[in-house]
């Protein structure tokens, strides 16, 4: 258990490092980061169902990272799908707020496709 709370530690770290980079603006260096970090992270599906949960929230926060990384590019959809799959795996995620502004600054930016 230690080392598990010495690995989720370390993950927690690497993520406050990956954020700063997206407000830095170094996104292309943060999305590598992170898909490191997902392929990296045992799913809840794993031998070790006490680790599940820690997991699962650390993901969730590597994938709304991710959706931050997407929308600072402008890559809207991808933000969106990153967004959607944190909210999967944590319903209180800041994603779900995240999702949301996303949505909205689409649908005023596309408004002209209501007015055809």
């Amino acid at each position: 258990m230690r080392i598990s709370l010495k690995s989720q530690t370390v993950r927690m770290e690497q993520l406050a490092e990956i954020r700063a980079w997206i407000y830095q603006g170094k996104v292309d260096e943060a999305l590598k980061a992170l898909d490191q970090l997902l392929d990296a992270a045992p799913s809840a599906d794993s031998s070790l169902t006490s680790q599940a949960p820690p997991s699962a929230a650390l993901k969730a926060e590597a994938y709304y990272l991710r959706g931050n990384a997407y929308r600072k590019q402008g890559n809207w959809q991808q933000a969106l799908n990153n967004y959607q799959q944190a909210i999967d795996l944590d319903s209180h995620s800041a994603a779900t707020e995240a999702r949301r502004m996303v949505i909205d600054i689409l649908n005023f930016y596309n408004k002209e496709m209501y007015n055809q």
